[in-house]
């Protein structure tokens, strides 16, 4: 009977002990910790087979990125084409020209232009503002300017402002306005106008011809690639780029000659003045 229960009681501890060894390795496979197989030898041909499957996986992922690319880019052609790449070199152009007017009209003469006074800065208790701000700038006959100040107060300030300015001119107060005479060119001031006239027009010209490249560069990027042809949403062919690059060209050619006429058209009224 002992031995009956010996025998009873080593199999109980056998299973007990089956049964823990089961509910550890239960445990552990059940675990958020990821299965690690560093101690793991595999064979060169496994070895081979596993990097040429991560290679393979890298560039599949560069691939679709690079597809990914270059469809946000064929999207991004289909919009920027045609009239909205002509109207943004039109636009350029035309701020280039309006900013060579603007220079042109600060250039001293020998006849009067309320123009020529905008680009002087006025100190009025620490603040610096354009004197075209301060006042109404009028011209009285060829020879003479007016200058009414919104405040009276700022009279000295505007005379102030004037005198020190690079035109030479020497304003005359009255106590509510400053007129102000022109005074005849000498040659020297109309050598040095000229030269400023012709660096202005070169770069006026150079704005241009950079607004013309940009847009050339845009119609470039806006014609789909050959491989990209079929699957493009652009509307926009080779022979729409050829035209519109055609366009851009005349719109450049026309915008420099008006560059070129008003150069000449200042140069003619400093030399004659």
């Amino acid at each position: 009977m002992a031995i009956s229960i010996r025998r009873a009681l080593a199999s109980y501890r056998s299973i007990s002990g089956a049964l823990r060894a089961t509910n550890i390795t239960a445990n552990r496979l059940s675990s958020s910790s990821p299965i690690r197989y560093e101690n793991v030898t595999c064979s060169p041909q496994t070895n081979n087979f596993l990097f040429d499957c991560r290679r393979s996986f890298a560039k599949g992922r560069r691939q679709i990125r690079e597809e990914d690319d270059d469809d946000y880019g064929n999207a991004t052609s289909a919009v920027n084409v045609g009239p909205t790449i002509k109207a943004t070199a039109v636009s350029q152009m035309e701020a280039a020209i309006d900013s060579l007017s603007r220079e042109l009209a600060k250039l001293r003469t020998g006849r009067a232009s309320a123009g020529m006074l905008d680009h002087i800065i006025v100190e009025t208790g620490g603040t610096k503002t354009p004197l075209c701000r301060m006042a109404v700038i009028s011209v009285l006959d060829p020879k003479t300017l007016s200058v009414n100040p919104y405040d009276p107060n700022t009279l000295k300030e505007l005379e102030k402002a004037i005198i020190s300015s690079p035109l030479g001119l020497n304003p005359q107060s009255d106590n509510q306005r400053l007129i102000v005479p022109i005074p005849p060119l000498t040659k020297e001031h109309v050598q040095a106008v000229c030269k400023v006239v012709a660096k202005s027009s070169e770069d006026v010209k150079q704005s241009i011809r950079r607004a013309r490249q940009k847009a050339l560069d845009t119609i470039k990027k806006s014609v789909p690639k050959k491989k990209d042809k079929d699957k493009s949403a652009s509307a926009f062919s080779e022979d729409d780029a050829k035209r519109l690059e055609k366009e851009i060209d005349d719109l450049t050619k026309k915008f420099i000659k008006s560059a070129e006429d008003m150069c000449k058209s200042k140069e003619k009224e400093i030399t004659s003045s």
